[in-house]
C-alpha cells in the first residue's frame, strides 16, 4: 500500500474518441464519485488513446501512485481495442482462451440470430493467465482483474451502462473484500437549491462556516439547474453523521426557502413526489422552451400518474387559436409578458382539466430581442389552488442555457406553491 492506513485509486480512460473530443469521459467522473464514496479516493485520472505503449506506460505510472487502478475502454473485438493485450504484456502474462467465456459468446450470437461467432470476437474470451473475470451481463466484453502484490488493476469496457452495471454488481464487492481494512468512506450531504445565485447563497450561510467542526468542509456547486451546497466529512463513524447534522442545523434555516431536495433527487422528482402525495395533476403550455419542460417531466418514469400533457404554443396564433387567448390581450401586453404567461397557465389548466398548470413565454435568442424585451427575458406563471402567480426574469447565457434556466425556474415555482413555500420571487 502507498499508505499503510488508507487506500487511493486511479482511473485510466482509453479511446482515441476521447482525445479527439468526440466523446466526453463520463466514465471517469462516475467512477471518481463511486470510488470516493467507497473510501478509495481518486488520486489521478488519465485520458489516453488506443496506443499499447501509452496504455502500458500510463497503467505503470498509475500503479506507482495508487493501490487500485481502474482502466475503462479498449476491450472490444476490433483492431483498435488494445487494452487487454497491452496490460497483459505489462505484467508478463500470457493470454489464454477462457472456454466458459467462449461458449457464452457463441451462445449469445446464436440466440441473437447472428449465426456463427466472428473469429475476431473470440479475442474477448482471451484472458491474462491468473486474472479474475468480471461478468458482463449486458455486452460481450468481460471485465478483468489482475492482482500484483497488494495492488489491483481492473479492466472494464468503455460502454457506460455496461461498465456501471459491472462495477456495481461485482467490482464494488471485490474492492470491499480486497481492501476492507484500508477503506475510509467519505460522507457527503448535499442540499439542492434553486432561485438564488451562488454569491447570495454563500453570503447567507458564510457567517456560520467558522463554527463548523474541523473535519467538515463546505462546497458550492453551481449549474444550470441551480446551486448545490455540499457538506463533506472524512469521519465516517457516528461522529461524522453528528457533525453533519450540527452543520445542517446551522445553515438549514437559510437554505430552506430555496432547497427542493437533499441528496441526488432532482427537481422533477421532488415535484413528482409532492404531486403524488397530494394526489394532484398538472399540465404545461410553453413557448420558448419548445417542449423542454414536458420532456423532462416525461423522462421520469410514472409521470402519467400526475402529468396530463403539454401544448407547445410557439407561434402567437397557437396561443390564440389553441389556448383561446384573446388577440387583443396579446397586442396590448405583448407576447412576452406576465399577463400572457398567466393566461397560458389558466387556459391550460382548463383545457387539460388539471389542478395546476405552468405557462411560459420568452425570448431564448440569439435573435428576437429588443430594448424592452432583451434576449433572455422569460415570463412564466403557475395557476392552481385558486390563484395565479407570475414572474418576469432575465436569464443569461446562450439559447440552451436560457431554456434550461427558464425550465428550472418554472418548475421550482410550481414546487414552492405545492409546498406552500413562496420563497424568493
Amino acid at each position: 500500500m502507498t499508505d499503510p492506513t488508507a487506500i487511493n485509486s486511479a482511473v485510466v480512460a482509453v479511446g482515441d474518441e476521447l482525445l479527439f473530443g468526440m466523446t466526453v469521459d463520463g466514465n471517469g467522473s462516475w467512477l471518481s464519485k463511486k470510488l470516493t464514496e467507497m473510501g478509495a479516493p481518486v488520486s489521478a485520472r488519465w485520458v489516453i488513446g488506443d496506443d499499447p505503449t501509452a496504455i502500458k506506460r500510463t497503467v505503470l505510472t498509475a500503479l506507482g501512485k495508487s493501490d487500485l487502478v481502474i482502466v475503462c475502454g479498449g476491450l472490444g473485438p476490433t483492431s483498435d481495442d488494445r487494452t487487454r493485450p497491452a496490460v497483459a504484456d505489462l505484467f508478463g502474462l500470457k493470454l489464454v482462451i477462457d472456454q466458459g467465456l467462449a461458449d457464452k459468446l457463441h451462445g449469445r450470437f446464436s440466440s441473437a440470430g447472428h449465426g456463427t461467432l466472428p473469429t475476431n470476437n473470440l479475442a474477448q474470451a482471451e484472458v491474462p493467465e491468473g486474472s479474475i473475470v468480471v461478468p458482463n451481463y449486458e455486452g460481450t466484453a468481460p471485465g478483468l482483474i489482475i492482482e500484483e502484490g497488494k495492488k489491483s488493476v481492473v479492466l472494464l469496457p468503455g460502454v457506460p451502462h455496461e461498465m456501471r452495471l459491472m462495477f456495481d454488481s461485482t467490482v464494488t464487492d471485490y474492492i470491499n473484500q480486497r481492501f476492507q481494512l484500508y477503506l475510509n468512506p467519505i460522507l457527503h450531504r448535499t442540499f439542492n437549491t434553486s432561485g438564488i445565485p451562488e454569491s447570495l447563497l454563500a453570503e447567507k450561510i458564510g457567517e456560520h462556516v467558522a463554527d463548523f467542526p474541523s473535519d467538515v468542509s463546505l462546497a458550492f456547486l453551481p449549474g444550470l439547474q441551480g446551486v448545490s451546497v455540499r457538506l463533506t466529512t472524512t469521519v465516517s463513524s457516528g461522529e461524522g453523521i453528528a457533525n453533519l447534522d450540527f452543520c445542517e442545523n446551522l445553515i438549514g434555516p437559510h437554505l430552506n426557502p430555496y432547497c427542493y431536495s437533499v441528496g441526488e433527487k432532482s427537481l422533477i422528482e421532488a415535484v413528482a413526489d409532492r404531486l403524488l402525495i397530494d394526489k394532484k395533476s398538472f399540465a404545461v403550455s410553453e413557448s420558448c422552451t419548445g417542449g423542454f419542460i414536458s420532456k423532462l417531466i416525461t423522462d421520469y418514469p410514472g409521470s402519467s400518474r400526475y402529468f396530463k400533457g403539454a401544448i407547445v404554443a410557439y407561434d402567437p396564433a397557437t396561443k390564440s387559436d389553441i389556448l383561446g387567448i384573446e388577440r387583443s390581450l396579446i397586442e396590448k401586453h405583448g407576447i412576452v409578458s406576465e399577463t400572457i404567461a398567466s393566461a397560458m397557465a389558466e387556459k391550460t389548466a382548463d383545457i387539460m382539466n388539471t389542478d395546476f398548470a405552468i405557462g411560459l413565454t420568452g425570448v431564448a435568442g440569439p435573435e428576437g430581442g429588443s430594448l424592452a424585451c432583451p434576449v433572455g427575458t422569460v415570463c412564466y406563471a403557475v395557476a392552481g389552488g385558486g390563484r395565479v402567480v407570475s414572474f418576469r426574469k432575465r436569464f443569461m447565457g446562450d439559447r440552451t442555457s436560457i431554456r434550461e434556466r427558464a425550465t428550472q425556474a418554472a418548475l421550482f415555482s410550481l414546487f414552492q406553491i405545492l409546498t406552500k413555500n413562496t420563497g424568493l420571487r
